[in-house]
């Protein structure tokens, strides 16, 4: 499956997307720059992070690199690819959400190396026997806890720099 643009998509547990005073406004408020009523871009539900994480397995296996993939050398390799994403933004300036001043190659470089980098995280995370759905979500709630909305809403500063 494909990603989507977010033409299919719906809210959070299969709700219609609403504003964010609750209502289904025809002049929807601008945050960020962009309009509410423009829905967000959203992932294909497969393969899902264990099933690449096991076709990552198989692949490795099938080679005899698990000699090779311990974490620091899958660390090491993963900071290297990040590298190689950071060349491609590089002398650029700021550049728009959705690329839109790239080419398709340029896309298609960015999509390799950005999956040589989700690769080696879920490799990493296997060989640290970190689960990391579940990491993921134990750290966004965390997060929630140290920048509530009320609170941090438009700024961009650190949770120490906040005041209760």
């Amino acid at each position: 499956m494909m990603a989507t643009n977010g033409k299919d998509s719906c809210g959070l547990n299969g709700e219609s997307p609403v504003s964010s005073n609750g209502s289904s406004s025809s002049h929807p408020a601008v945050v960020n720059g962009r309009s509410e009523a423009e829905e967000r871009f959203t992932f294909s539900s497969e393969p899902t992070i264990e099933d690449i994480r096991r076709m990552q397995a198989e692949f490795t296996d099938e080679r005899d690199w698990n000699q090779f993939h311990q974490p620091r050398s899958l660390l090491l390799a993963m900071v290297g690819e990040v590298g190689e994403v950071a060349e491609l933004f590089q002398w650029r300036g700021e550049v728009a959400e959705g690329l839109p001043n790239w080419t398709e190659s340029e896309r298609e470089q960015l999509a390799h190396e950005l999956s040589d980098v989700f690769i080696y995280l879920v490799e990493l995370a296997e060989k640290c026997r970190v689960d990391l759905p579940q990491a993921v979500l134990r750290k966004m709630a965390l997060n929630k806890l140290k920048y509530p909305a009320s609170k941090v809403h438009g700024s961009a500063k650190k949770y120490t720099e906040y005041k209760d």
